[in-house]
């Protein structure tokens, strides 16, 4: 098992000196994870759409999302268990081909029942996308620089938010919603340059070659408990707050203030959610991994979860749009950067027998378990309006912080 130690300073980072195989396995996980946003978002955008489409309240849309977050725990803790056994590769194209093609059939969608069917199976293959590309690339990077890898790893995410604005805009102006579903199919043909031209870990490939006898995996299991129930319980808070609060986003810039929103217009909601995301989302996940790197692990995950705790009733009380847009900037930085942390922590806490699943574990079952935010957030909306029920979302981030600060530092955790 790795272990965490105090290594001589790792070299500048510089691009030119890193391998083709690093930027492969980068390339291959940062557009993964991008294109899952870009299909995943693709909801929250049209969400007022639909509502009105399907006659859906809040509370049922809420519901919607609420499967595709349970359907991403299930996925990841099969498509971890098949990476540490099969490869991170094979892993990672099978989990963008399935959330590709069932993004694509949620446009052809007649009825709730059938949509929330699409929705479920999309997020089984969203679930197992991110476990294995995190340790695609862990397993690839060394220690002094996988902060930033996976920083930029995670930060695509942001692009992909703001694409599916864009897109969604373009669509929607000339073609219904269905067509913004059926964008979502192009992310399958990644997975041809994948299982050409990205490699898998060498770690993995000696683990894999060596074999482990299953009372070996269970020491393993039981030595990372402890870790992995830290690991845990910061994500299924941090997540809670992030998913309560950033699917209602796009509707609360859209849905009349009768209804608890805040009615920017389609022009103004567009150009809001591409702010939010390219100047807040974004160098958020990145300035995390610098941080981690310089700073430490656990040190800059509470704070950023501290800020976001603080930076959500900012948000919400905002009422001028420059304001609201300026508080949401703040709660993107921090109420979304904290990710990388999660990533980066659980790549250097477990194994690289258990690395997979336990990163599935730990970050997709708490997506799962948080996955009742929608519900719960748009079930307060319909009652109390969307501004007071994000609340509970800044509440969430401060006991997340809370929990932060019982998981160990792996700062100089070499792979092995």
């Amino acid at each position: 098992m790795q272990t965490a130690s105090t290594p001589a300073l790792a070299p500048p980072f510089h691009w030119r000196d890193t391998t083709g195989a690093q930027r492969r396995t980068l390339l291959a996980a940062g557009l993964g994870w991008m294109l899952d946003a870009f299909d995943v978002m693709l909801y929250s955008i049209v969400l007022a759409t639909l509502m009105r489409e399907f006659g859906m309240a809040e509370a049922t849309a809420g519901l919607l999302n609420t499967l595709t977050l349970v359907a991403s725990a299930i996925g990841s803790l099969i498509f971890g268990l098949l990476a540490d056994g099969l490869g991170r590769r094979r892993m990672l194209s099978w989990s963008i081909l399935l959330y590709s093609l069932f993004t694509f059939a949620c446009g052809l969608s007649t009825s709730i029942t059938m949509l929330a069917v699409c929705r479920f199976l999309l997020g089984l293959g969203m679930g197992g996308e991110w476990n294995t590309g995190a340790a695609l690339v862990a397993e690839t990077w060394p220690a002094g620089w996988r902060g930033r890898a996976l920083g930029i790893v995670q930060s695509s995410w942001a692009i992909g938010y703001a694409l599916a604005a864009v897109v969604a805009d373009l669509v929607l102006a000339h073609a219904t919603w269905r067509w913004v579903f059926f964008i979502g199919v192009f992310p399958a043909f990644l997975v041809i340059w994948i299982q050409h031209d990205v490699p898998e870990p060498v770690v993995w490939q000696h683990h894999a070659e060596a074999g482990l006898a299953s009372v070996q995996k269970q020491q393993l299991w039981r030595a990372a408990f402890p870790r992995l129930f830290a690991l845990l319980s910061m994500n299924i808070f941090g997540m809670f707050a992030w998913w309560g609060l950033f699917t209602w986003i796009p509707a609360y810039l859209v849905l009349p203030a009768a209804k608890g929103g805040r009615d920017f217009g389609m022009l103004g909601f567009t150009a809001f959610l591409i702010v939010l995301n390219l100047c807040g989302m974004l160098p958020g996940y990145l300035l995390f991994g610098v941080f981690a790197d310089k700073f430490g692990r656990k040190p800059t995950l509470v704070v950023y979860l501290a800020c976001a705790a603080l930076a959500v009733p900012a948000f919400a009380l905002s009422r001028q749009p420059v304001l609201l847009l300026m508080a949401g900037i703040v709660t993107a930085f921090f109420g979304t950067g904290f990710f990388t942390g999660s990533g980066i922590l659980g790549s250097e806490l477990f194994p690289t027998a258990i690395r997979a699943t336990a990163l599935g574990i730990s970050y997709n079952t708490a997506r799962g378990l948080s996955a009742i935010a929608p519900l719960v957030i748009g079930t307060l909306g319909e009652t109390h309006g969307l501004a007071p029920a994000f609340g509970i979302s800044a509440v969430a981030f401060l006991f997340a912080a809370i929990s932060a600060l019982w998981i160990p530092e792996t700062k100089g955790t070499e792979m092995n």
